[in-house]
């Protein structure tokens, strides 16, 4: 099963089931500063634990980092 994370593909054993098991594992930890894009469509992590994925999905995700 793939997904598409940031233009790239990463194949998984078992997709994760929904975007906040995704985000369990792509951001360890992390909740605040991270935008998540669905198919082009941004979820609010209100609604990460809800939103189910599906094999080939396309996800963008954006963490802010300080600097300048």
């Amino acid at each position: 099963m793939e997904l598409i994370i940031n233009h790239t593909r990463k194949t998984f054993d078992i997709l994760p089931e929904n975007l906040e098991e995704l985000m369990a594992l792509e951001a360890p930890g992390r909740k605040k500063g991270i935008a998540v894009a669905l198919n082009n469509s941004i979820i609010p992590i209100s609604s990460w634990q809800h939103t189910l994925l599906q094999d080939q999905d396309s996800i963008l995700i954006i963490i802010a980092t300080q600097g300048g």
